[in-house]
């Protein structure tokens, strides 16, 4: 399941900064543009405190068993400039990077910092904003371009072709328009979203603005005027806005957890900003979880909203999926308000679900099977 989150940005806003603080990779961050030359990835776990709450149900003397989050993967990206979609600076594999992720996380620079450089000589977040969206859709605007022309020579004898032409007609005047693709409202929406996936569009994308704010912005960065800007921007997209200071991030990455902590309480946070961009992340891309516990492990899967028991299973291993014959369900809650799984059968708390059941958020599953 592709989970990749591209992290983007114009050079020296903070993207690597913040990436080095989000997986403690180490990628190169530097004050200078084009820093980040090759993409680095990192896998970053989510954080999920029903895995210890359920690990302390099936401690076998002084043994816990191993817990095994879930998890986003990030992708550094290349910085961009203006004229990327002809090639200029990294522009070709900055896009070609941008098409291979499930979503994007746009970092914008909301700050002041004379030691900083900035690549456009001025701090104007909607302009950094407005350089990468009109890059990305004219991107997209050369991929349908072409792609409609081959539809009005098939369409004329392919009713299929046909109709999928009506469908992405109009979406070559939105996108002319500096709109991206996930603001388009289609005729045929399933249909839209099946040929946005075929052809790569960068805009179809779920995006995540990432407001790099000053320390003294933090928590939520109320009184800071270029970050209200965005959120207004966000809101007209049907995007959200993650407040975040790359900085103070990178310096928590640094420490030990406790310390971690600590050093959060003292600023008047209640967790860091990466955790609530890993969060956010997750939700945009439409998944949820699913757990299995037990002495020998306690473990977050990760399924796209809407799957069914059996696929559910799959992702556990192929065999429980070919096999699957029925899946005890309970909610998290549940079993550990009950102290186990022996007493949620007694309480009738633990349901038995078939084929057609869609797991929920939260579910915690026992799959029985014949192979």
């Amino acid at each position: 399941m592709a989970l990749g989150v591209g992290i983007v940005g114009l050079p020296n806003v903070g993207k690597s900064t913040l990436f080095n603080a989000i997986t403690k990779a180490g990628a190169l961050a530097a004050n200078y543009p084009f820093a980040t030359i090759d993409k680095n990835v990192g896998v970053v776990t989510l954080p999920d405190e029903r895995l210890e709450a359920l690990a302390k149900l099936f401690v076998k003397g002084e043994r816990k068993p191993p817990i095994v989050p879930t998890y986003v993967e990030f992708v550094d990206i290349a910085g961009l400039v203006k004229g990327a979609h002809k090639g200029e600076g990294l522009g070709n594999q900055f896009l070609a990077n941008i098409r291979e992720v499930a979503a994007i996380a746009h970092v914008v620079r909301c700050f002041e910092d004379p030691n900083v450089v900035h690549v456009s000589g001025k701090v104007d977040p909607l302009d950094d904003l407005e350089t990468i969206n009109t890059e990305l859709a004219l991107a997209d605007l050369q991929t349908l371009e072409k792609r409609l022309d081959k539809l009005r020579k098939t369409a004329r004898v392919d009713k299929d072709d046909k109709v999928l032409l009506e469908v992405l007609e109009p979406l070559l005047a939105h996108l002319s328009q500096g709109n991206p693709a996930r603001t388009y409202a289609p005729a045929d929406p399933e249909l839209f979203a099946r040929a946005a996936r075929e052809m790569g569009l960068m805009t179809a994308k779920p995006v995540i603005y990432v407001a790099n704010v000053a320390e003294e912005d933090l928590p939520d960065a109320a009184n800071n005027p270029d970050v209200a800007k965005l959120r207004e921007r966000a809101a007209a997209e049907g995007a959200e806005v993650v407040v975040v200071s790359a900085k103070i991030e990178a310096e928590l990455a640094e420490l030990e957890d406790v310390e971690a902590q600590e050093y959060l309480l003292s600023l008047g946070l209640k967790e860091s900003g990466l955790n609530r961009l890993v969060r956010v992340a997750y939700r945009v891309l439409g998944l949820i979880t699913f757990l299995t516990a037990g002495e020998k492990e306690v473990r977050a899967w990760t399924i796209r909203q809407g799957t069914k028991a059996p696929q559910a299973a799959g992702e556990i291993h192929s065999d429980l999926e070919r096999g699957f014959i029925r899946a005890e369900v309970i909610e998290w809650d549940k079993l550990v308000a009950a102290g186990g799984w022996a007493q949620a059968k007694e309480k009738g708390w633990v349901r038995t679900e078939g084929k057609e059941y869609e797991v929920k958020d939260g579910d915690v599953m026992y799959i029985l099977f014949n192979v």
